[in-house]
């Protein structure tokens, strides 16, 4: 256990002391919590957590180490990482190093032994806010040179973090027993398992990077487009949201989570927000205005969409009518949408469940039979070039 000071400050002047965890120096970023109980190696590999400083509220972290089969992508992407208590051993048949050990390779600088709740309860009802941990020489620094740094440092609202996560080049991972069709996953941040989903329901799926255009898409035209999990505000991706535009007047099917939820509610016309303190964590209910059943979920936001809960609406951008789908039980904010005269859907949330339950997996059956109907009603003369015909 190591045993060299560091600090947590807030942009609020806030300090917590502790230990340093992982790499020694400072790193900034956005403080927000994370309330599961396990999955902390998912978390940390998730793109979707790029900018952030998250502080897990499980008390004792890396007990069951780290291992190669569980990364959501091929490094760490938190800014900053802030447990209580990090495990002494690491005990567990599947575990390949330890949780700091993969803290230091990768650069990521952390604090340990502070007292998370109390870190918790300040974010809950001040909000998710700029912080810095610092270690090591930048431990040294006056608690003055320290907060003016926090404060220097960038906001999430307004950043476009897309280009720094995404793939840099087009990639396809086939599909998994009898082929159905091809899906363009546009890559703003995409966990392995999301993709893994989709082949196994027997699509060829080609991933494609975030500066993805309209005429890459005509090229390639797929049998439906997928919007992945991303950071940054959606306000900022407005490219990807033009982008959205065309392909959804194009009649190619859709499917967003998470931050593709964001987009799709701007492309139909409707505002996003930043939430006080986001919802993050694998244990997250959902009520399905639908059906009625209560989902319990894995999510990571800090964006949400604003619109109107009830009734069916009209899309402010003309694309017919659409409904909000689905409701977070916490607070009401919208975990879902539904059109009901194009072939377009997205949740708020992470139905691949890595980590987290797996209550909300039929989305990915409901995505494919939604793309093998539209196949079937297509005229037999139709060569699938789909979102090529509205461009002419």
């Amino acid at each position: 256990m190591r045993t060299e000071p560091a600090v947590l400050v807030l942009e609020d002047g806030r300090r917590y002391e502790g230990r340093a965890y992982g790499a020694v120096g400072r790193t900034l970023g956005e403080a927000v919590f994370a309330t599961g109980m396990t999955g902390y190696q998912e978390t940390l590999t998730d793109p979707s957590y790029a900018g952030q400083i998250v502080m897990m509220t499980a008390p004792h972290i890396g007990n069951t180490g780290v291992n190669d089969l569980d990364k959501e992508s091929s490094k760490i992407w938190v800014a900053g990482f802030v447990v209580r208590d990090p495990s002494r051993v690491v005990s567990n048949f599947r575990a390949e190093r330890s949780l700091d050990d993969d803290l230091a390779t990768d650069g990521v600088v952390g604090i340990s032994g502070i007292d998370t709740r109390a870190v918790t309860r300040h974010i809950r009802s001040f909000g998710a806010m700029r912080a810095g941990i610092f270690s090591g020489d930048d431990y040294d620094l006056s608690q003055t040179e320290q907060l003016n740094t926090v404060r220097s440092g960038a906001g999430m609202v307004g950043q476009n973090l897309s280009s720094t996560v995404s793939t840099p080049e087009r990639y396809t991972v086939p599909a998994v027993g009898e082929k159905v069709g091809t899906v363009a996953v546009l890559d703003l941040g995409v966990k392995t398992s999301t993709v893994g989903y989709l082949s196994q329901q027997g699509f060829d799926v080609v991933v494609l990077p975030e500066a993805t255009t309209g005429d890459d898409l005509i090229e390639l035209a797929p049998d439906a487009l997928f919007y992945s999990n991303g950071p940054g505000d959606p306000e900022a991706s407005e490219a990807h949201v033009e982008l959205l535009q065309t392909s959804l007047r194009s009649g190619t099917p859709f499917f967003g989570i998470c931050f593709g939820n964001q987009l799709l509610g701007r492309a139909l016309g409707f505002d996003t927000y930043k939430l006080p303190f986001g919802h993050r964590g694998i244990n997250q209910p959902v009520l399905d205005r639908v059906t009625g059943r209560v989902e319990i979920t894995s999510q990571n936001h800090g964006f949400a969409v604003d619109a109107p809960r009830d009734g069916v609406i009209e899309s402010p951008a003309g694309f017919g009518r659409v409904e909000v789908s689905h409701v977070s039980l916490n607070d009401d904010v919208v975990e879902g949408l539904r059109c009901l005269d194009i072939d377009a859907f997205s949740v708020q949330y992470h139905p691949e469940a890595a980590a987290g339950p797996h209550d909300s997996q039929y989305l990915f059956d409901r995505f494919r039979d939604m793309i093998v109907a539209k196949k079937s009603a297509a005229p037999a003369t139709d060569d699938d070039a789909s979102f090529e015909g509205d461009h002419q």
